[in-house]
Order: C-alpha cells, then sequence, then structure tokens
C-alpha cells in the first residue's frame, strides 16, 4: 500500500484552537477518503504558533533557522497540504502569510492544497477567496475547489460538528484525495542537487 505524506499547517494562536480543531477535522477527512481509494497516510501537523519568532526571523534574515527547519521539510516533503488560518481583518493572520514568505520559491508548485479558514462570523468567509486561495496559487499549488469556513455556529454541534460542516470537511477532503490518489508518489526534489556554481553566481549570471 502506498503511503502519502499529508502536511498540515495550522495558524491558530489559542489554545485551545478552532483552527485546529477544523485543520484536525480536515486531516481525519483526508486520510479516511485516501484509505477508500486504497492509500496508506502518514500526518504531520505545523502548529505555527509554535514557531512565531523563528518566523520573523527567518523573513528579517532570509534564512530558515534549525527551529523552523523541520516545519519547513513537513510542508515541502509533502504529498499535500492542508493549510487552515484563522480570519483576521478579512484576511489570513500574519503566522500563516510568514510562513509561506519563508518557503523557498517553487516548493509548492503543483502541490495539491486544501485552503480552510475559521472566524469570528460566516461574513469573514469570502475571505478564503479573496486572499487565502490567491495567495496558493500565486506559489503556483493547486488548491481544490472546495474550500472549508467554520464560524462558531458551525460548532454548535460539538465535536462532532453540524451536518452543513460535515458535508464540506467531506467533500474538500474528497477533492484532495483524488488529486493525491491520482498522482505518483515521487521524492520531493532537493533544491540542493543542482547548485549554481560559484563563479556563475559571482558573475551575476
Amino acid at each position: 500500500m502506498t503511503t502519502r505524506k499529508i502536511a498540515v499547517v495550522s495558524a491558530g494562536i489559542g489554545v485551545p484552537s478552532s483552527t485546529r480543531l477544523l485543520a484536525d477535522r480536515l486531516a481525519a477527512a483526508t486520510s479516511g477518503a485516501l484509505a477508500d481509494r486504497g492509500q496508506d497516510v502518514r500526518v504531520e501537523v505545523v502548529e505555527l504558533r509554535e514557531h512565531a519568532h523563528e518566523l520573523v526571523d527567518a523573513v528579517l534574515t532570509g534564512f530558515v533557522a534549525p527551529g523552523l527547519r523541520p516545519a519547513v521539510d513537513a510542508v515541502v516533503g509533502a504529498d499535500a497540504l492542508v493549510a487552515v488560518t484563522p480570519t483576521f481583518s478579512a484576511s489570513y493572520n500574519g503566522l500563516f502569510k510568514l510562513f509561506f514568505d519563508a518557503l523557498e520559491e517553487g516548493v509548492l508548485d503543483g502541490k495539491p492544497t486544501l485552503v480552510a479558514a475559521t472566524g469570528g462570523t460566516g461574513r469573514h468567509s469570502l475571505a478564503l477567496e479573496h486572499a487565502v486561495r490567491p495567495l496558493m496559487a500565486y506559489l503556483h499549488a493547486v488548491v481544490v475547489p472546495t474550500a472549508v469556513f467554520a464560524a462558531p455556529e458551525d460548532w454548535a454541534g460539538g465535536s462532532a460538528g453540524v451536518p452543513a460542516l460535515d458535508r464540506r470537511i467531506a467533500r474538500a477532503a474528497g477533492e484532495l484525495a483524488d488529486l493525491v490518489a491520482g498522482r505518483s508518489a515521487t521524492a520531493a526534489p532537493d533544491p540542493f542537487d543542482t547548485p549554481v556554481p560559484f563563479e556563475q553566481l559571482l558573475n551575476g549570471s
């Protein structure tokens, strides 16, 4: 059975976090959908709040600190990405943007991606379409059609959720699983496999 790696990025800042809760449900639904398609799954969750200072340093210096490297490697080496952010001021939050700013150019090219968000009211749901999806498109990720937004009323049924949210999660997870299952398992390219010769760097070419 093929093992697929799913990286789950959660940009929640609270503990407990509704953003992490949604991320976990999406990861579980995607794992189940892939299992139905004959795929084994390994999920790795990246909690951005644990790397807040390292993310600021990465943007300021242009270098990824050792403490942040496992989180970056988890996303770079994954067969698919689940990216979940809380909605602040009608957009993704700062941690979410800092993390994707810290990635090397091209590492998300063609990567199957599911985007999701949480917010204080359903009126913020359009942030997924006017902020999060364009960001992922700019990074050349392949984003599934269904984005998942969860407002407080979506959790009214408790941890099991309510039917409308359940349907959105299942549909998005199925779309992501279809993308992943349709691809051959290949190792992530190593950007250091073909370094630019030092002489070429000195010549500015």
